[in-house]
């Protein structure tokens, strides 16, 4: 896999996405106060927020960090009827097919100087109109594909699993539930199609400022995420965040109950969604974080660096990162006896800081 992971940033029309975008990327897009502001989908790239790596930076004594990054497409406020045309259409959903998480951006503060594009401020409803025209998008597809396997399966006996399972997602669909919502359909089997509906989905509930301490309401909210991810940010605070210190972030952050910004919490729930990790390589020449699978081999994370790697791995040095931190230096961590070497079959673990040897 790549390491750079891509969110698609959807929703209705003046929910805040553009205004989202811009404190997630620190990017300069319009933010406008009526519907389709955003005509290209605007994409960013965005350092995941790291701060083990400037710790390993100051003990390698360099000045050459690289995070892991990902990478936010935000798309055309969607509205009822995109999957037949309506508004932008169904052209912009075609942009995040290829994303790996789908970020929804729900709208749940009021502001009368903020026209709601249906005229009422409804989070159920909003989230209902997005999914339905996810789910359209999708029926439409699935369509086409099931046409084209009949005729296929004919000759071919073997498409008929595939078959049957296009068929059973097909009904979910059909009865307007999308496939985030369902367990027995095997979504491996459909992996090729690119179905919005098959992808992980976080709910991003963008709210008032009261309401960022308020439990009971988020807890309400929360309910409408149907058990998926649900992150409550206001839009507003966080691109204020962007323009301080720090230090000034974190009392902000403080003065409104948070410990963590908006986009480190959207970057979390991706990686729990996905089942990823990181881990760290560091040198003099570079210290660096690599997203991986959780689950991943040792021969596996050196593939991410390299094909090569993976080819021709024949052992992994292993640290902690703490071990390391505590200690100082790679040779002192090593006179504790806290560096290992681990073979093939070692399961990689987070914080683990590796040098990998193998055969050129």
């Amino acid at each position: 896999m790549s390491n750079t992971l891509e969110i698609g940033i959807i929703g209705l029309p003046n929910v805040g996405k553009s205004t989202l975008y811009n404190a997630l990327t620190r990017n300069n897009v319009l933010a406008a106060n009526y519907p389709f502001a955003t005509i290209e989908p605007n994409v960013g790239i965005v350092a995941v927020p790291d701060p083990r790596l400037s710790k390993l930076a100051e003990i390698y004594k360099t000045n050459n960090i690289i995070p892991a990054t990902i990478k936010f497409i935000d798309i055309a406020g969607l509205v009822e009827g995109a999957s037949k045309g309506e508004g932008m259409g169904n052209k912009f959903l075609s942009h995040i097919r290829e994303c790996s998480v789908i970020c929804q951006v729900v709208r749940a503060f009021d502001d009368t100087n903020v026209i709601h594009v249906n005229n009422e401020n409804n989070p159920k409803k909003d989230i209902d109109i997005i999914n339905t025209e996810l789910v359209l998008s999708d029926l439409a597809t699935l369509e086409r594909r099931i046409s084209d396997t009949t005729k296929l399966a004919k000759t071919n006996p073997k498409l008929l699993p595939t078959l049957s399972e296009y068929k059973k997602a097909y009904d979910h669909l059909e009865n307007n539930i999308p496939l985030f919502d369902t367990t027995d359909v095997d979504l491996d089997m459909l992996k090729d199609l690119n179905l919005l509906t098959a992808k992980k989905i976080i709910y991003l509930f963008n709210v008032d400022e009261s309401l960022l301490q308020n439990i009971s309401k988020q807890s309400e909210l929360k309910k409408l995420a149907n058990n998926h991810p649900a992150v409550f940010i206001n839009a507003q605070l966080e691109d204020e965040l962007n323009s301080l210190s720090e230090d000034e972030a974190k009392e902000l952050l403080s003065s409104y109950g948070q410990t963590t910004s908006g986009l480190e919490q959207l970057i979390a729930q991706s990686y729990i969604a996905l089942g990823l990790q990181s881990f760290l390589t560091a040198g003099p020449k570079e210290v660096r974080a690599w997203t991986i699978k959780k689950g991943a081999t040792a021969p596996q994370a050196a593939g991410e660096i390299h094909t090569d790697f993976e080819k021709g791995f024949i052992a992994a040095q292993i640290v902690h990162y703490k071990d390391l931190l505590e200690h100082g230096s790679i040779s002192s961590a090593k006179e504790k006896g806290l560096v290992r070497t681990e073979g093939r079959t070692y399961i990689m673990q987070p914080d683990d800081v590796v040098e990998f040897r193998f055969n050129n």
